[in-house]
């Protein structure tokens, strides 16, 4: 079953197209990566899948319903993980699930029951008489998940639940969200951490400019830049290195440079790996390794975009 259905979505404000006749399909239990930089439109769709955005043209199902004439239906099955957090500062742990989970009308011995397993699901349980204001970011951010869980939602759109928190709050939140899709949930995931989406994600969309440019498996993905040859050189020092020499070498695409490492991406009919160290040994760079790297989803979104996830 297809929990989402889009196609042929698009949005304008005013001037600006934010989505760009995008079409999505989302199968029930997938974890599904939706990336792209700031302002390429995932947020916009989130909007309208949430139903705080009308589209302009276009048609959506989720659930196997329409948007347009189902939403109470929709939004009673839905949650949400907002990317700035949507807790309340002067109530309890306890409390705040407790209101979220009422707005769905859970009540009485149910709605108890339902906010103790949300809060005992995030690690919070023996934390709940607590006010958010004494929380890490990462236990905030936790507290954030369990307010859109306690229903029982058949779809869960997470808006970039780890922003801004440390690895060990964001490892627990990425395994949280592994035992949510164990459970059955179907899960849409954004993120600007390349890393989350090859760890968790099944199928992955990328969107630029309002488009979704690509769509697949990671590996899939990958596959898109078959045409060409990685290198990472590791040198002594990096600030001699002049980055537009590099790039006239015939063959070059592109250079990454990141404190000693020089990612070097080439054509790969075109066997240059002698010419480019040439050119370090010539101007006395040192070399302290070389190692050839296969294409990642960094290289990928790399490629399609011209930028960095997170740039």
């Amino acid at each position: 079953m297809k929990i989402v259905k889009i196609e042929g979505l698009t949005k304008k404000f005013k001037d600006v197209i934010a989505v760009d006749n995008a079409s999505l399909s989302i199968e029930e239990g997938e974890i599904y990566g939706l990336l792209g930089p700031n302002g390429a439109g995932k947020s916009t769709i989130i909007n309208i899948l949430c139903g705080l955005l009308t589209m302009d043209k276009g048609k959506i199902e989720i659930l196997g319903k329409g948007i347009e004439s189902s939403s109470t239906y929709i939004k009673q099955n839905i949650g949400v993980v907002p990317q700035e957090i949507a807790i309340y500062e002067d109530l309890t742990a306890y409390e705040n699930v407790k209101f979220f989970a009422s707005l769905y009308g859970l009540k009485g011995s149910e709605l108890k029951e339902k906010v103790e397993e949300a809060l005992e699901f995030v690690g919070l349980l023996d934390k709940k008489k607590q006010y958010p204001k004494s929380f890490s970011g990462g236990m905030k951010r936790r507290l954030n998940i369990a307010c859109s869980i306690a229903h029982r939602p058949k779809l869960i759109i997470m808006d970039e639940p780890t922003v801004g928190i440390d690895p060990q709050s964001r490892n627990h939140i990425l395994q949280s969200v592994k035992k949510l899709n164990l459970l059955g949930c179907t899960i849409i995931y954004t993120t600007h951490y390349m890393e989350e989406v090859e760890a968790i994600c099944g199928n992955i969309a990328i969107m630029d400019h309002g488009k979704v440019i690509a769509q697949g498996t990671v590996e899939e993905l990958k596959s898109i830049v078959t045409d060409v040859n990685y290198v990472e050189i590791t040198v002594e020092d990096v600030e001699v290195l002049n980055i537009e020499q590099v790039k006239a070498i015939p063959g070059v695409v592109q250079i990454e440079v990141q404190d000693e490492k020089i990612k070097i991406e080439s054509k790969k009919d075109v066997t240059n790996l002698d010419k480019i160290i040439l050119y370090f040994t010539s101007n006395n760079i040192s070399i302290k390794n070389i190692e050839s790297k296969n294409p990642d989803l960094e290289s990928v979104f790399l490629t399609l975009t011209g930028r960095k996830l997170r740039d």
